[in-house]
């Protein structure tokens, strides 16, 4: 078994089935796999073979899924890109992972300054008439795909994962959700960001169908809440701001999706007030938190209960999954024990081959990411070790301010960065987004801080937003609210 083959069985077993339907019209299973033996033996003639890197740049569409599972049956690696890259980014990457091939339309074409490497594919293939069987041998440690991500040099950096990696995570998450046939998987997630290997893959593994959201709508709360039920959705998986957007904008509480089964989200914390009233409004939906960086794919899940959305406290990362081992390690080296803190490692299937160009990973992945090991063995989420500042000789870890601040009453996010005057002062200003008509004081959030946190972790400042800006993936745009408050006049007037 292999990401192709997932397909190509399901058209074995319920051909008629739908596949993937959207915004360019919709294959059944049987259409599919023919549409992607076309395609791969146009590409094996343009020289594509085992191990090539194809960097597939493309809109959300049917086509694209076509051309990822065509690269996939040579046995072949994709590297997909979002259709807002620049398209010096594009020419970067496909350099980086030695492209042999990007797949892209016309339009992006034209950015690419005539690249020999160009191929432009205007429509899916024709799925009638003959076809030829294209499925090459792949091995579990053979790469799959390259995912890019950020790197924290300013280059991105090629995360390879291999057909073993994405399949340990796909077949555990198959299982915990139940996947059937019947079922209706929304994709939210760009190709390029992981979430979306839960939507596709998962869906093909079971015979199910998964429905592509245009990235035109990716931000657009009515529309989302709209699409859930008019395409009768039954498993959902996105960030928590995309949630949280459909809930404050969308309607999505006051809606009865009369599908929804199952709702995951991942990437980020969900605030906890937007989760309880999501969650006590869609009785006998279950909800799963998971967790695990691009590195690693999903490696911790926790299923969210009433008393999560009772005690008002931030939802734990929960316990290891997809046969991962999962632990914390103290600053000493130690495993870390029931209540005590420590950074995040991973070993297990689900770890990443390593960084396209660098030697290969071996041992655990340090995910960078700091944690409170519970009683029960599982896992509560502090912060980032690399977003650490010092502020008035300590050490501090924005993410456990953060937390504290969402268990205001009156804050629905927050965001803490640290601004630096020319003297060399460190200041803590939290930008907070409110959750009512009425925005917190300033008197009233050092309160509610110097009550659950160290006097040196009280933020001096803050900042009331309509909402916290967000990466293209969905994430807070910490950068941007970084290079906000650099300059930010140290005027009381200037707190709220």
């Amino acid at each position: 078994m292999n990401l192709a083959t997932l397909a190509a069985d399901s058209a074995q077993r319920a051909g008629g089935n739908l596949a993937v339907a959207g915004p360019d019209g919709s294959l059944t299973y049987t259409e599919l796999d023919r549409a992607a033996d076309l395609l791969a033996a146009s590409l094996q003639e343009l020289g594509i073979a085992r191990g090539d890197r194809v960097v597939i740049w493309l809109a959300k569409s049917v086509s694209t899924v076509v051309a990822m599972q065509a690269v996939l049956r040579l046995a072949a690696v994709y590297v997909p890109l979002d259709e807002v890259s620049p398209a010096a980014r594009a020419q970067r990457i496909a350099r980086d992972c030695a492209a042999v091939l990007i797949i892209t339309d016309a339009r992006h074409a034209a950015e690419l300054d005539g690249s020999s490497l160009i191929h432009v594919l205007s429509e899916p293939p024709a799925t009638d008439g003959a076809v030829t069987k294209m499925m090459a041998a792949v091995s579990p440690d053979d790469l799959a795909y390259i995912l890019y991500t950020s790197g924290s040099t300013g280059a991105p950096k090629g995360v390879c994962i291999t057909h073993g990696n994405a399949l340990a995570f796909i077949q555990w998450a198959a299982r915990e959700i139940g996947a059937a046939s019947d079922d209706r998987f929304a994709n939210h997630a760009p190709f390029g960001f992981d979430l979306s290997v839960f939507d596709i893959y998962v869906a093909f593994l079971a015979g199910a169908s998964v429905h592509l959201i245009p990235a035109v709508l990716s931000y657009a709360p009515r529309q989302l809440v709209d699409f859930v039920c008019s395409e009768q959705i039954t498993v959902w998986y996105s960030v928590p701001s995309v949630l949280v957007l459909m809930i404050s904008k969308g309607g999505l509480c006051g809606t009865l999706p009369p599908s929804l089964r199952a709702l995951l989200f991942a990437g980020e914390p969900f605030p906890v007030e937007h989760l309880s009233r999501l969650y006590r409004s869609l009785p006998g939906v279950r909800f799963l938190n998971l967790y695990g960086p691009t590195e690693t794919n999903v490696c911790t899940f926790h299923a969210v209960t009433d008393l999560d959305v009772s005690n008002g406290r931030p939802l734990p990362i929960g316990r290891a999954c997809s046969g991962d081992e999962v632990w914390a390690e103290t600053d000493d080296g130690k495993r870390a024990r029931s209540g005590e803190d420590g950074e995040l490692l991973v070993r297990g299937p689900t770890v990443m081959k390593g960084y396209w160009g660098r030697p290969a990973h071996h041992g655990p992945y340090r995910t960078g990411d700091l944690v409170r090991v519970r009683e029960d063995g599982g896992f509560d989420f502090i912060g980032r070790r690399d977003h650490m500042v010092k502020v008035r000789g300590y050490r501090i870890e924005p993410g456990e301010i953060e937390k504290a601040l969402q268990e205001h009453p009156r804050v629905a996010e927050a965001a803490v960065v640290v601004s630096k005057a020319d003297g060399g002062d460190v200041r803590l200003v939290a930008f907070v987004v409110p959750s009512g008509d009425e925005p917190p004081g300033l008197l009233s959030v050092k309160r509610h801080c110097a009550s659950r946190l160290p006097l040196y972790m009280v933020v001096d400042s803050v900042v009331v937003l309509p909402e916290l800006p967000r990466t293209h993936n969905g994430k807070t745009d910490r950068r941007l609210l970084s290079a906000t408050v650099q300059g930010h006049p140290r005027k009381e007037s200037d707190a709220i």
